[in-house]
């Protein structure tokens, strides 16, 4: 199972800024967000709302029920 979790890097040290899911002994992989994929960029996901207008078509009939399905309906 892969968890991530946020922290901090500093002066040689890791601090968590969440709680880990184990409390025993675990493997870790360790991923450093710098330079222009800021640790902030990453998490804070901003998305742009309309990104993908006019770029993504619908049929008119997208509604309509499919000739395959007239048995289950």
């Amino acid at each position: 199972m892969y968890t991530a979790i946020k922290g901090i890097y500093e002066n040689g040290k890791i601090t968590f800024t969440e709680e880990p899911p184990v409390k025993s002994k675990a493997e870790v992989m360790i991923t450093f967000l710098t330079g222009q994929d800021s640790a902030e960029k990453v998490l804070k996901g901003k998305v742009k709302i309309g990104l993908l207008e006019g770029k993504i078509k619908l049929p008119e009939d997208f509604n309509e029920p499919l000739d395959d399905l007239k048995d289950y309906m």
